[in-house]
């Protein structure tokens, strides 16, 4: 069994008082360079581990950040967590994931159970608009801060990092008309953030271009009820051919709509591209393995989580209250493929 040197061990060990190992420990800069080399190599080589517990006792802190997610199998919010994950390597936090699964009373629970484990501070992607607005709220309110990602279409005064949903929604509805497909179905999902900014792009864009929107070309997913997100879409495009008004062109406002998409039309035996076009948000790791290739809008997701953390970091170690917050909106990256190229 390997022996392993406590606090007091490395300090009498070193000749050293407790607090001076303490504070080459913590890097603090009371300490000379020199004295934290031999601190920090002594403990390494002896297999010193702090004492969590008796950390926070001292500075009120667990150095421990809580993550809400929708869901942790997609890939998408996969990629996210990696950013985050790296953010929190380099300034040394734990990170405690909770899924909502896209359910206002789950995000709620991961809420009050998170807060209760005593974290320095909450990331989190919010189920729908204004979702737990009063928990949120609370939780600032009692000094832990509160970060916003990707869904970030929420009245909670903080810090939000997410891509440029107009614009993006616009560039991919222009690609398809500019293809000639002119009669598009988007596809999204009800009530999430970022479905509200990217119906505006998609609008302006057909607008711009001299076309009406149909509310017909238009279809919701309830988001909470995920196994039927699929036979929402049958049903829509069965409903469509039926009154004579049947889309050339898909576009998927998220990343599981836009890939399950593809599936469906391969179902109903609709040729992708040649009868309809398929474009949509999407982060999935092997597009060009899809039968066609997939045309997606990539958003930068580890850059996301990256900056996300650091954003939270920043209120968490903020020694003053803050008043003044940003909205990041990160470019994404248009990538045609056989889906939608005739």
């Amino acid at each position: 069994m390997i022996e392993r040197k406590t606090l007091k061990d490395i300090a009498n060990d070193l000749k050293l008082s407790i607090s001076t190992v303490s504070k080459s420990l913590s890097d603090s800069y009371e300490i000379s360079e020199s004295t934290k080399k031999i601190v920090k190599e002594y403990a390494e080589k002896h297999n010193y581990v702090p004492n969590k517990v008796a950390r926070t006792l001292k500075t009120g802190k667990t150095n421990t950040i809580g993550v809400i997610v929708f869901n942790i199998s997609n890939t998408f919010i996969s990629q996210i967590l990696e950013g985050i994950h790296k953010g929190s390597q380099d300034e040394k936090y734990d990170i405690i994931i909770m899924q909502s699964r896209d359910s206002i009373q789950l995000e709620k629970h991961a809420i009050e159970v998170l807060s209760m484990r005593g974290i320095d501070g909450l990331l989190i992607s919010p189920v729908a608009f204004n979702s737990n607005y009063q928990q949120l709220k609370d939780l600032q309110d009692s000094g832990i801060p509160v970060v916003l990602f990707d869904r970030v279409n929420h009245d909670l005064q903080t810090h939000k990092v997410g891509v440029e949903n107009q614009v993006s929604a616009y560039e991919a509805t222009e690609h398809l008309l500019n293809s000639g497909r002119k009669n598009i179905l988007h596809i999204t999902g009800k009530n999430i953030g970022v479905a509200e900014d990217r119906l505006l792009g998609f609008k302006k864009c057909l607008k711009d271009h001299g076309l009406d929107f149909d509310p017909n070309l238009y279809l919701e997913c309830d988001y909470s009820k995920h196994d039927e997100i699929e036979d929402s879409i049958i049903c829509k495009l069965n409903y469509l051919k039926k009154t004579g008004n049947m889309v050339n062109a898909i576009f998927g406002a998220t990343d599981d709509i836009t890939t399950l998409t593809l599936g469906v039309l391969a179902g109903m035996n609709i040729k992708v591209p040649e009868e309809i076009s398929v474009i949509g948000f999407s982060n999935i790791r092997i597009p060009n393995s899809l039968n066609p290739s997939l045309s997606t809008v990539v958003q930068p997701t580890e850059e996301i989580g990256l900056v996300a953390f650091s954003k939270l970091i920043e209120l968490v170690q903020s020694k003053y209250p803050v008043e003044e917050f940003e909205t990041i909106e990160l470019k994404t990256k248009l990538i045609p493929r056989k889906s939608s190229t005739l």
